[in-house]
C-alpha cells in the first residue's frame, strides 16, 4: 500500500494541534499500546512514554522504513502487518488519522475491537463532516470523511461508548473558508498549516469547550471492550 507523502511532512510541524489532541486521549492509553498506521510517527512521540509495550504498525513501504530508523534506539516493535494479521492482543489501540483511508472500515474496527483486552479501548480521530469533501481529501487517498451518526450507529458486543467529540470549532470554519476561496487548492501552504496551528488551535482549545465540542472538523471516537 502506498500513501501520498507530502502532507505527513507538512502536517509534521503541527505540533500544538497534536498536544490538542493528546490531551483529549492520553487518559485511555494504557498498557501494551498498537497504533495503527503511524506514518512517520508524528503522533507517537507525543505519547510513547505513556507505555512500556508499544508497537506501530505501518503499511507503505517508504514510512515503515522511516520509522524502523526513527525508533531505533528505543523498545518499540515496528511491523508492516494488517491488524487482523498481528497475533498479540492490546490494551490501546489507535487510529490516528488513518481509519479514512481504509476502504473497509467497519471490518477494520471489527478487527481491531476482537484484538483489545477487556477494559481496553479503542482510540480513533478521523475528519468530520462529508460535505467538507475536497480535493486535499482525495488527494492523500480519504475515502471519506465522517459523521457523528457513524460511530454512534456502530453496533458491537460488551462495548461501550467512552467518548465521542468533535474537534476544533475553529478549524471547521476555516476548512469551509478555504474550500469557498481556494477550490483549486490540493495541499494547504505551508503557512496555513504554521498558522492554523500555532495561533488558531490555542484559540479552538478554549472554544471547544464554550461550544461543549458541538462543533469541529474532527471527529474523536473512543471505544471500551467491556
Amino acid at each position: 500500500m502506498k500513501y501520498p507523502g507530502q502532507e505527513l511532512e507538512n502536517f509534521d510541524k503541527a505540533t500544538v494541534w497534536r498536544k490538542y489532541v493528546y490531551f483529549e486521549i492520553k487518559k485511555f492509553i494504557i498498557g501494551n499500546t498498537l497504533e495503527v498506521g503511524a506514518g512517520i510517527g508524528s503522533f507517537t512521540n507525543n505519547y510513547k512514554h505513556l507505555v512500556k509495550n508499544l508497537t506501530l504498525s505501518e503499511l507503505d513501504e517508504e514510512n515503515f522504513q522511516y520509522i524502523k530508523k526513527k525508533f531505533e534506539s528505543e523498545n518499540i516493535k515496528i511491523t508492516n502487518s494488517l491488524t487482523e494479521n498481528i497475533n498479540e492482543s492490546f490494551d490501546t489501540i489507535m487510529y490516528l488519522n488513518v481509519l479514512e483511508h481504509i476502504k473497509d472500515d467497519i471490518e477494520e474496527i471489527n478487527q481491531a475491537f476482537k484484538k483489545l483486552n477487556k477494559n481496553g479501548h479503542l482510540i480513533i480521530l478521523v475528519p468530520a463532516h462529508n460535505k467538507l469533501y475536497s480535493k486535499f481529501d482525495k488527494e492523500i487517498g480519504h475515502h471519506k470523511r465522517y459523521e457523528m451518526e457513524f460511530f454512534k450507529n456502530i453496533n458491537i458486543n460488551s462495548s461501550e461508548i467512552s467518548k465521542i467529540i468533535y474537534l476544533d470549532a475553529t478549524g471547521y470554519f476555516l476548512y469551509y473558508l478555504n474550500r469557498i476561496f481556494f477550490k483549486e487548492e490540493v495541499y494547504p501552504s505551508k503557512l496555513k498549516i504554521f498558522l492554523w496551528d500555532k495561533f488558531f488551535t490555542p484559540i479552538t482549545f478554549f472554544l471547544d469547550k464554550i461550544l461543549l465540542n458541538r462543533v469541529g472538523k474532527n471527529i474523536i471516537y473512543i471505544l471500551k471492550k467491556l
